[in-house]
């Protein structure tokens, strides 16, 4: 999702490659394809995302979101080039109770989150780097929880969802915006990325099904109830004011990116 937004507003000026022109997890691959480009800037987007995966595939989340980045700056540093890691709010624990600012310590509770946090300590190997953390992302190109509550609430006329995990849902559109803001002010170490506002799983159904008109009624359950392989941070919101003070970048409120996104997936493609 977040590739394919920053491709779109990159323009010429950016150079997408997949997993079928890199495997990250291969040093010879990263420094052979990096040598070649010889770019300014590397965004890394690629990211073992499955929570619950994770869990029951440690060592691949660990070569992904770890051992990948360390290449990845490995050979930013070679040539010069600044990395930006894309990283996550599950870097915490959610035992705050207020927004997360970038100097709070980390404390993940999954193997997914642990795999992440060594993805930011390996990309901080890269003398220029850039670590940008986000939570909850919906877009156009990618399994997002927008499109699942839409696939379910076309099937069924009640729904049940978690109401005690708290986060900022965020629109990949946006978080390009901002991630590019970021490059074109010079900014360097951590920065907290998401659309302002906070909600629970919950009523980000809820607001869903209220903008689309569809006739779901959705229940409530605790993250226990659900009983996922993962820990979940149960209040991970980020604190984003230094992205604001930086840059001058404003992120919109997550209702109002919401819609958004929603008027665009109804535009048929050219």
């Amino acid at each position: 999702m977040l590739g394919r937004d920053l491709m779109q507003l990159l323009g010429d000026c950016g150079r997408g490659v997949d997993i079928d022109d890199i495997d990250i997890t291969s040093p010879g691959e990263v420094l052979k394809l990096l040598g070649e480009l010889k770019p300014e800037v590397v965004i890394n987007c690629a990211a073992y995302t499955d929570v619950d995966g994770c869990e029951s595939n440690p060592e691949t989340a660990m070569t992904v979101n770890g051992e990948g980045v360390a290449y990845l700056a490995m050979a930013c540093r070679a040539n010069n080039a600044l990395l930006v890691q894309i990283s996550t709010d599950y870097v915490f624990d959610g035992g705050k109770g207020t927004p997360y600012v970038e100097d709070d310590a980390p404390c993940p509770l999954s193997v997914y989150g642990e795999s992440k946090l060594a993805g930011e300590m390996n990309a901080a190997f890269c003398t220029e780097h850039l670590i940008v953390r986000t939570q909850w992302l919906f877009g156009l190109h990618g399994k997002n929880f927008v499109e699942t509550m839409l696939t379910l609430g076309s099937e069924k006329d009640e729904l049940t969802v978690v109401d005690d995990q708290t986060g900022s849902p965020t629109w990949t559109m946006d978080l390009a915006q901002a991630v590019i803001a970021l490059i074109d002010k010079g900014c360097r170490g951590i920065y907290h990325v998401a659309n302002s506002g906070y909600c629970t799983w919950n009523e980000f159904a809820v607001a869903i099904f209220e903008e689309t008109g569809l006739p779901v009624s959705v229940r409530s359950m605790t993250t226990a109830e659900l009983n996922r392989p993962a820990r979940r941070p149960l209040y991970s919101t980020l604190e984003c004011g230094k992205l604001t003070h930086d840059t001058g970048f404003h992120p919109q409120a997550w209702k109002n990116a919401l819609r958004k996104y929603l008027a665009l997936r109804n535009i048929p493609p050219l």
